[in-house]
Order: structure tokens, then C-alpha cells, then sequence
């Protein structure tokens, strides 16, 4: 069988290729010297690690989607209904995305006023609790120190995708590859709020469950932190996956 595929379109595709991977693999790359920077302070490193990983695959995402050239097709009489944003992404899991996005940022709203100094009477750094004349710290805990860099790049990577969202849609090109490359921006962004949530997650499990009297309270609390914990999961898998092959995942 003859090969269809123009030469032209062919580069294109394995550049794109190669800049999703790329990002991901700057990202590996950047998350293990950061896991092991300051390894002693709290789990900072874990922390920048994450965020690095999440900011790299959207940085490839983006760069990938900008070597592509815009397709050159003959005029043609524009339809009525104009492109939206939400036409062309992934319906199920970019609603799966949003609302991690929101528990993340409510996660985050309540931890920070629960948050107090170390041992070392570091501000917002462990939780701590009081209970028979005993008191009890622990950490890392996601309080100011943490939440700030999770809440900024979390605000940086959802900028970035928004736009490059909005140029995929509105730009000409076959429907199919809109969607495709729509799909592959809103993995980038999972993977950003996926990493940064399942760390959180993480963190506020880890100091509950070390701590020996928070009784009913903390037990509550790890109620809902499971099975978040488990859909962060699932939309990671999926992230990474699309990032890495969009058109298996569509198949």
C-alpha cells in the first residue's frame, strides 16, 4: 500500500512528537534533582519536583502545538456556528480535571489556616495538635510555604493552556485534529493539577495519619482524601498517556 502522507505532514507530526516527549522527559530529568534538593526540609524537594514535572509537560505541549504550522486550506464559506473551547476538549475528563482543579484550590483553603510553625518555628510548614497536655507536630504540611508555589504555577499552567486552547479552536485545520490537539493541551494540564493534587493529598494523609490524637476528627478528614486520592490517580494515568500517544488514546 502507498504511503498517503505528505513528507511535510509526516515532520510535522514527529516534531510535535518529539516535543511532548521532550517536555516530559526535562520534567523527569528536573523532578529527580529537585526530590533530592533540600531532602531533609519537610519534602520541599517533593514538592518542586512535582511542579516541575507538571510545568515541563505543558511547556512541551506547547511547544509541540507551535511547530505545527497552521494548515493551508482553500477558502471556503465559514460556518455559522462559531468554535467554542469547550466543542473541542476531552468532555469527561476535562470536567474530571476541573474539579480536581477546585478541590485542590479548597484543599489548599483549608489546610493554610490549619497550618503552624515547625521545630525550628518555621511558619506554615507542619500541623500541629493538642490533646491530654500532649502536642503533637508533623510534617510537611501544606500551609503557606507549600501552597504558595503549588497555587502559582497551578494559576501559570492553566493561563498557558487556556490560550493555547483558544488558538487551537479558533484556527483553520480539519475538525479530528482540533480535537486531537485540544486533548493533548488538556493532558498537559492534568498532568500539572494531577501531580500537584496527589501531592497534596499525600501530605495532609501523611501528617493525619502520624498524629496520634486527632481521633475521630482525623479520621473523618481521611474520608474523602481516599478516593480523591484515587481519581487523581486515574486522570494521571490518562494524562500521561494522552501526552505520550493522543491517537492511541482515541482509538
Amino acid at each position: 500500500m502507498l504511503d498517503t502522507v505528505p513528507p511535510a505532514s509526516r515532520l510535522r507530526s514527529r516534531a510535535d512528537r518529539c516535543a511532548r516527549w521532550a517536555g516530559l522527559a526535562a520534567g523527569a530529568v528536573a523532578a529527580q534533582q529537585l526530590a533530592t534538593m533540600d531532602a531533609g526540609d519537610l519534602g520541599a524537594g517533593i514538592l518542586y519536583a512535582l511542579t516541575a514535572f507538571g510545568l515541563c509537560a505543558v511547556g512541551g505541549a506547547m511547544l509541540g502545538d507551535a511547530l505545527t504550522p497552521r494548515p493551508r486550506e482553500a477558502v471556503r464559506t465559514a460556518g455559522l456556528t462559531p468554535r467554542r473551547v469547550r466543542d473541542q476538549v476531552p468532555r469527561r475528563m476535562a470536567s474530571l480535571l476541573l474539579l480536581e482543579a477546585a478541590a485542590l484550590v479548597l484543599l489548599l483553603a483549608v489546610t493554610i489556616p490549619m497550618a503552624s510553625p515547625d521545630d525550628l518555628g518555621r511558619a506554615g510548614r507542619a500541623f500541629t495538635v493538642t490533646c491530654g497536655g500532649v502536642t503533637e507536630s508533623h510534617g510537611p504540611w501544606p500551609g503557606i510555604f507549600y501552597a504558595v508555589p503549588i497555587l502559582a504555577s497551578l494559576a501559570v499552567g492553566t493561563a498557558a493552556c487556556t490560550w493555547a486552547l483558544r488558538r487551537i479552536a479558533h484556527r483553520p485545520g480539519e475538525e479530528q485534529q482540533r480535537r486531537d490537539r485540544s486533548a493533548v493541551i488538556t493532558a498537559a494540564w492534568g498532568l500539572l493539577v494531577s501531580t500537584q493534587l496527589i501531592g497534596t493529598v499525600v501530605m495532609v494523609g501523611g501528617a493525619l495519619t502520624s498524629a496520634t490524637c486527632d481521633g475521630t476528627l482525623g479520621t473523618a478528614a481521611l474520608v474523602p482524601l481516599v478516593p480523591l486520592g484515587l481519581l487523581t490517580l486515574t486522570t494521571l494515568a490518562w494524562s500521561l498517556l494522552t501526552v505520550v500517544a493522543p491517537q492511541t488514546v482515541r482509538r
